[in-house]
Parts: structure tokens; C-alpha cells; sequence
């Protein structure tokens, strides 16, 4: 049998020419920017307009381009390898804000011709942000007949868990004798996403105590991080919680905790401004956990996820 895997992520610019681009198509989206098309597409154009100067700084720093495209290209020929000889496996990236983009995809799984069809978000909690507006662009896109199956969220999936405690306790190594605390940092949302019933802050919540369980009675705490725009934004931020655990005299064991791999939010935000905010406000240690990426307990979990959604279509 032959199976696709679409594996959605938000996608990078790969230059800095596609900035710009990049950031038109992600405030173009009405899962991002609720306003009729007549209104949102200009707005669109003017917003990328004024943030591409600042944005290409950002990415200059980490080579001028994101390298989320490289890094999901190789799970998706992990997960494939880890899902054995049983059936052919094909691993799609899909790309919901630059290349490769959903329709472009759809025409290389049509090639394949697939039995079957899961698709897989990067995103362990889901949005309507994120995991929904990936959906919601492939069944714009695609004809396909395939019986087709989504995995809408996996926030305490055992092995994504597992793999978090075993990084998370690398760092904890790493930040050496004294008080410390781990810092889940999760992508921030405008509150009234929230409060219009969007699950993500709560399974974040999720997934932070299914780990923290793990960690043996370390001091840890959530927060949320890339606030932009005037809009209130669920809190507390981690700028505030990293100036709290200096207050505290605690160290910072910080983990990306909706990211699966490594982009701007992490190489730049996390390991580059938010390790300068530490040392200025005084945290003894700053210690940044990798993502999980191709850890071998992440991507035998993803493996689980599929292999149960199949047995879902099957009749």
C-alpha cells in the first residue's frame, strides 16, 4: 500500500528576497488577520512592507534565510525509515506561508497516486492559527479521492514527552549545581483567539505538565513568546518570566515547547535576545533546550500517530 504523510509547517523565507513575500502570505491568512478580503489583502501588503526590513535583520543573523524547510525534510525521511518496510511511505513537506506550499504538493502526492493520505501537523497543540489553517488550505487544494485522515494534535503524545524530558534533563545537566528553573515557552496568541475558544493555550498547559511530571520536582513554569501588534496576548511572557526567575535568583533552563524544530523563534529570539535579557537582568545560568527535531523517541511517536490513523480508515 502506498501511503502520503503531509507533514504542515508554517514554512521560512529562504532568502532574503522572500521575506517580504513570506510575510505577505502569512497576514494574508483570514485564520490570522479576521477581516473581509478587501480589507485584509491590502493590510497584508502594508504590514510586510513595514516589517521586512526588521524581519531580514532577524534572518540575517541565522544565514539570511530559515532552515525549516531542511530540518522538516529530514523528518519526514526519519519518520519514513521509522515506520519500517511494512507499506511505501512518502513524506510530504507542506508549507503554509513559502515554499513548498500546499498546492505545489498536491500535484507531487498526485504523482505518487497514494492508497491512503495522513496528514500530519508539526504542531503538537492545535489553533485554528496553525493546524486548522493547514487543513483548511490542503482541502482548498486538493482533488485527491485517497481516503485521507487528520491528526489534529498530539500535545502528550508519549514519545514527543519522552523526548522532551530526556533534552530537558540535558539541560538541567548543562546549568550545573543551584536553584534553577525550566521555562516552557510556547508562541504566544492574541488573547481574543483564546478566549473565541481556540484549545491551544490549554493543551500547551497540557504538555507542559505532562513533562513536568517527569522532571522530578524542578521548578518550571510556562510562558509565551513573538508578541507582535497592539493586541493583548496571552501571558505571562517569557521576558517577564525570565526577569522573575533573576528576581528568584533561579536559573534558566528554557524549552521550546510548540516548536518541533529550529527557526527564527529559537536561533534568534531564544538563543541570541533572550539570552542577552538574561545576562542584563541577572540570571545566574541560561541554558536553551534544543527542539526535539529527529529525536528518535519524537519521531517514534509521530510513527504511532500515523500507524493509528491508518487503522482509523481502514474499513
Amino acid at each position: 500500500m502506498k501511503i502520503a504523510i503531509i507533514l504542515f509547517n508554517l514554512g521560512g523565507p529562504d532568502s532574503p528576497d522572500a521575506v517580504k513575500p513570506f510575510l505577505r502570505n502569512l497576514f494574508s491568512d483570514p485564520a490570522i488577520i479576521t477581516l473581509p478580503a478587501w480589507l485584509r489583502l491590502p493590510l497584508a501588503s502594508f504590514i510586510a512592507s513595514r516589517r521586512a526590513p526588521k524581519a531580514r535583520e532577524i534572518y540575517a543573523k541565522i544565514g539570511g534565510g530559515s532552515p525549516i524547510v531542511g530540518q522538516t525534510e529530514a523528518q519526514a525521511r526519519a519518520l519514513e525509515a521509522a515506520l519500517g518496510p511494512e507499506h511505501e511511505w512518502r513524506g510530504y513537506v507542506c508549507m503554509r506561508y513559502w515554499h513548498p506550499m500546499t498546492e505545489a504538493v498536491v500535484s507531487a502526492v498526485q504523482r505518487f497516486a497514494p492508497d491512503r493520505i495522513v496528514l500530519l501537523p508539526l504542531y503538537p497543540q492545535f489553533s485554528t492559527t496553525t493546524t486548522a489553517s493547514s487543513f483548511k488550505a490542503w482541502k482548498k487544494a486538493s482533488s485527491l479521492k485517497a481516503p485521507t485522515v487528520e491528526i489534529e494534535s498530539y500535545p502528550t503524545e508519549p514519545g514527543f514527552v519522552r523526548a522532551s524530558v530526556e533534552l530537558i534533563t540535558q539541560g538541567l545537566a548543562a546549568a550545573g549545581d543551584g536553584p534553577k528553573r525550566v521555562l516552557f515557552s510556547a508562541h504566544g496568541l492574541p488573547e481574543k483567539i483564546i478566549k473565541a475558544g481556540d484549545p491551544y493555550q490549554a493543551q500547551v498547559e497540557q504538555t507542559a505538565g505532562a513533562i513536568g511530571q517527569h522532571l522530578g520536582g524542578v521548578d518550571w513554569s510556562v510562558c509565551y513568546q513573538s508578541r507582535v501588534g497592539p493586541l493583548k496576548w496571552i501571558g505571562p511572557s517569557t521576558e517577564a518570566e525570565i526577569r522573575r526567575a533573576a528576581d528568584d535568583g533561579r536559573g534558566v533552563v528554557l524549552y521550546p515547547l510548540s516548536f518541533v524544530s529550529e527557526h527564527s523563534e529559537t536561533l534568534v529570539e531564544l538563543d541570541i535576545e533572550y539570552r542577552h535579557l538574561a545576562e542584563q537582568a541577572g540570571v545566574p545560568t541560561y541554558v536553551r533546550v534544543p527542539a526535539v527535531g529527529t529525536h528518535p523517541l519524537f519521531i517514534h511517536g509521530l510513527a504511532n500517530l500515523v500507524r493509528a490513523a491508518l487503522w482509523s480508515t481502514r474499513s
